[in-house]
This record gives structure tokens, C-alpha cells and sequence, in this order.
């Protein structure tokens, strides 16, 4: 089955940096698009960034400038590094995978982001 396990959580002072990553197994890493979505308590999820198969990118607003998303068809694996980090950007992020940008269907468990000021 398709499994998602995201790594590089923590906690972190206003203006610091992490890096996030997700490692996948059960899909056929290279035909999938990928996202990184975030959830903040009593807030909707939200993506945050994504890239699909062809390496096309898109990003919130939010994070424009600041977060990079890529990824690594060789290790199964997409990454977010997170510059500047604010205390707004504090949540649980998840890891998203999915046959285009508009079909996410499989989840990874999160991992949590809190930035303190």
C-alpha cells in the first residue's frame, strides 16, 4: 500500500530555518505529482507548495520567497526547506501524493512546525 512518512519537524526561533522531507513507497514515485499541505489548530488545511511529475511548481502566497519544494525521483523523495520562518507557520505538515495537483489522495502522517517568537 502507498505509505508516506515525512521527517524534519520541530521546533524552531522566528527567522530560523527546517527542511522537511517525505519518502514514499507502494507508488510509482516518478508519475506523481506531490504537495506539501499544512494544517494550523482550528484552521482548514491549506497547500503550502507543490510540484508535479514534470517538475512544474506552484506556492502559496504565504511562503512565496521563503519555501522551496523539490524533489528526488531516485530516493522517492520530496523536500520543503522553510526560510524565514514565522510563528504564522507554525502547524502539522503533510505530505500529499497524487496523480496531478488537483488529485491528491494519499496522506503521510505529519510532523509538526512550531515557530516560536
Amino acid at each position: 500500500q502507498v505509505q508516506l512518512v515525512e521527517s524534519g519537524g520541530g521546533l524552531v526561533q522566528a527567522g530560523g530555518s527546517l527542511r522537511l522531507s517525505c519518502t514514499a513507497s507502494g507508488i510509482i514515485f516518478s508519475f506523481n505529482a506531490m504537495g506539501w499541505y499544512r494544517q494550523a489548530p482550528g484552521k482548514q488545511r491549506e497547500l503550502v507548495a507543490s510540484i508535479t511529475s514534470g517538475g512544474s511548481i506552484k506556492y502559496a502566497d504565504s511562503v512565496k520567497g521563503r519555501f522551496t519544494i523539490s524533489r528526488e525521483n531516485a530516493k522517492k523523495s520530496v523536500y520543503l526547506q522553510m526560510n524565514s520562518l514565522k510563528p504564522e507557520d507554525t502547524a502539522v505538515y503533510y505530505c500529499a501524493a497524487g496523480l496531478g495537483v488537483d488529485r491528491f489522495g494519499s496522506w503521510g502522517q505529519g510532523t509538526q512546525v512550531t515557530v516560536s517568537s
